[in-house]
Parts: C-alpha cells; sequence; structure tokens
C-alpha cells in the first residue's frame, strides 16, 4: 500500500525545464507568422491563423480551469498559491492560466533536481501529467491545423520558420506525453530513453503524412478542406462518444473531452477508453490511410486536369502521392515495432496510484490503515485512467 518515491532523472528535468522556452518561443513565432500574413495582405489566411489561435487558448485554459475545479483547487506549488481564486479566474479568462502551471512545474522541478531528494508525494509528476496532456491539447488544436496551412502555402515562401517551429512543437509534445505516462509504470526505471525514440519515430512519420496530405488537397481545393475537416470530425466526434471516455469527471466537461478527441484523432490516434484498442486502432489506421490514399488522389488528378499556379509534371506528382502514402504505411510499421519491441504490457491494477482510487468499503478498517501506513503519493486520476488505456 506503500507507494515508492518518485525520482526525477535528468532526461525529466530537460524535458520540464525545454517546455516552458519552447511555449514562450512558440507564442513569438505565431505573433511573427500573422504579422508577416498581415504586411502581405493575406487576410484569409490571418483569420484562418487567428482561429486556430484564439481557438486552441481557449480550449486549453477550460481544460485548466476544469481540472483546478476538480481538484478543489488544491495547489501544490508557490507560483500557483500566490493568485487567489478570483484572481485565478481572472488569470484563465485572459489567457493566462497556463503560464502559471508552466511556472509551477518549473519551480517544482528545479527544486526536485537540485535538491537531489526523492519527491515522496510526486508533485512534480503530477503536475507534469496535466501539463503533457495540456500540451496535446495545444498541438493538436494549433500547432498541427498551423502546421497545414503552412505547408498549403509553402510554395509562396511564407514563413518558412513558422512551419519548422510547428514541426518541432508536435515532435515534442507526443513525447513530453509518452514521458509523462510513463511515470505510473512499477519499473518505470527499466524504460530506456529508446521507447521514447521509437514512439517519437512513428508518430512523426504518421502525423508528416497525414499533414502533407491534407495541405495537397487544401493547395488544390482549398474550401473543401473546411468540408472534409467537419464531415471527418463528425464521424470520429461520434465514435468518441460511443467509446464511453470517463476522462473529465463534469457532464459538460465530457462533452468538451469528446470534441477535443475528434480533433485530435483527425491528425493522430489517441487512446481514450478501456476495451479492444488494437481493433479500434486497426479501424482507425484503415479509414485515416484510405482518407490519405483519397486525398492524394484528388490532388493528382487536379494537377493534371487543372493545375494552379505551381505547375508540376503528373509523374511527379504522382510521385508525391504514393511516397506521402508510403511514409503513412513506414509509420505504421514502426509503430507495430514499438508495440513489439518497446511496450510494456502492464495490467491495470498493477500501475501506480491503483490503490488511491479505491478506498476499502469498511470505513473502519480504512481509518486504520491510515493510522499505521504512510499516505500514498499523489496520484493524477486523470492520467492514470489514460496509462490503463495506454498500457494495459
Amino acid at each position: 500500500l506503500r507507494e515508492p518515491s518518485f525520482k526525477y532523472s535528468c532526461w525529466d528535468f530537460l524535458f520540464t525545464c525545454v517546455g516552458l522556452p519552447l511555449f514562450l518561443v512558440d507564442i513569438v513565432l505565431d505573433i511573427l507568422a500573422a504579422v508577416s500574413f498581415y504586411q502581405e495582405q493575406a487576410y484569409v489566411c490571418l483569420g484562418i491563423l487567428l482561429l486556430f489561435l484564439v481557438g486552441s487558448s481557449l480550449l486549453t485554459q477550460a481544460y485548466s480551469w476544469l481540472w483546478y475545479s476538480y481538484d478543489d483547487f488544491n495547489m501544490r506549488t508557490k507560483v500557483e498559491e500566490w493568485p487567489s481564486l478570483r484572481q485565478l479566474k481572472l488569470l484563465h479568462v485572459f489567457q493566462l492560466g497556463i503560464y502559471f502551471r508552466h511556472a509551477g512545474v518549473l519551480e517544482k522541478s528545479i527544486e526536485s533536481f537540485y535538491t537531489k531528494l526523492p519527491d515522496p508525494e510526486g508533485v512534480v509528476v503530477f503536475l507534469n501529467q496535466d501539463l503533457s496532456m495540456l500540451r496535446v491539447i495545444e498541438t493538436f488544436s494549433e500547432s498541427a491545423p498551423q502546421l497545414t496551412l503552412m505547408l498549403t502555402i509553402f510554395l509562396q515562401k511564407v514563413q518558412d520558420i513558422s512551419v519548422f517551429q510547428s514541426q518541432r512543437s508536435i515532435a515534442f509534445t507526443v513525447t513530453t506525453y509518452h514521458r509523462s505516462l510513463r511515470s505510473f509504470l512499477p519499473d518505470k526505471e527499466k524504460q530506456k530513453i529508446t521507447s521514447s525514440v521509437a514512439y517519437f519515430i512513428w508518430n512523426l512519420l504518421l502525423i508528416s503524412s497525414r499533414l502533407t496530405a491534407l495541405a495537397l488537397f487544401a493547395s488544390v481545393l482549398p474550401c473543401f478542406i473546411f468540408t472534409h475537416f467537419i464531415c471527418s470530425w463528425l464521424i470520429l466526434f461520434f465514435f468518441a462518444w460511443r467509446s464511453k471516455t470517463d476522462f473529465m469527471e463534469s457532464p459538460g466537461g465530457k462533452w468538451l473531452y469528446r470534441t477535443t478527441v475528434g480533433l485530435i484523432w483527425y491528425f493522430d490516434w489517441f487512446n481514450v477508453a478501456e476495451g479492444n484498442t488494437r481493433n479500434k486502432t486497426m479501424l482507425y489506421h484503415g479509414y485515416i490511410l484510405t482518407d490519405i490514399s483519397i486525398l492524394c488522389g484528388v490532388w493528382c488528378w487536379k494537377m493534371s486536369t487543372d493545375p494552379p499556379e505551381f505547375v508540376i509534371q503528373p509523374l511527379d506528382a504522382l510521385i508525391t502521392a504514393v511516397c506521402v502514402v508510403a511514409v503513412y504505411i513506414l509509420g505504421l510499421l514502426f509503430k507495430v515495432i514499438y508495440y513489439k519491441c518497446f511496450h510494456p504490457n502492464v495490467d491495470r491494477d498493477k500501475l501506480k496510484g491503483a490503490g488511491t482510487e479505491e478506498q476499502p468499503e469498511d470505513g473502519v478498517t480504512y481509518r486504520m490503515l491510515a493510522m499505521t501506513l504512510t499516505p500514498p503519493a499523489q496520484c493524477n486520476k486523470r492520467m492514470r485512467k489514460l496509462a490503463a488505456n495506454f498500457y494495459s
């Protein structure tokens, strides 16, 4: 019943410290991209970019506030304790709440790393888990759509730096999320950095292929890309609803999460519920692979029948389309390799935090245990559910 102390490795400290500066750099580059669009009078692209930025910010702030309320506003860092409840609400209204989460994680990470002492309550791990999920939401609601937009207008040489920044953001986010889930493994120390590298590679291949296919389609039929997104999102939202997710606690939060899952699934697979995930994963990747093939096929057809201003030879267009589909298939092969060689299959009851979700029915027995045993480490029940879906 006693949870082991959490050890904070150099790799964990590095990922945490790099997170906040990269988050701020991402904001600066977003501003530069918006200014560039305005100076070039590309007002449609500017409007779409602002829609991505504002929508993503509202979404992440909503999750941040809901999670604070689910935890009864139990602050775990000095930075988060500084504002009052009213001030914290105003910070989220003005889209600044996420910065206090970043600063709080950085504070505890530096304290844990330099004191060289284990974290018996797992505060750093708890905070990192929430932050990693918020980064995933921000990435697939802003960075992935923004990268699709930049790839679509790449031939016009507009803000190439933003393209590379978005690629960095997506790659870093999925790797950070994977490492945060590792904290629930009973033998975390045995999980080498190679497992995160393998996870990073197959996600990068799948996401790159998906985004490239969307950008190719949008370059020849820009208006229909929104129709494609709405239709695809409705299908994915329906399956997210049927999956009976239990990540959020409030009814409104559950619907918000299902909406977000539909958005994430539009770009990449994400485990959201327990059950036969192998069949669900195969069904999802079959659907996305078919969709990518159709998008690339439409692009090839338009390039041969009604080419836009940038002319490309039909054979080159065909080779490009085949390469995009091949990259997705290669990503699936790397994903199989990851699950065969690096992915630990763990019973959900053996994950860390299993004893904190349920208490004995006998209240007297529970009180006696509480008097004789050391309290368990703090368990992030939200992220433990995702870890159970991912590892078990």
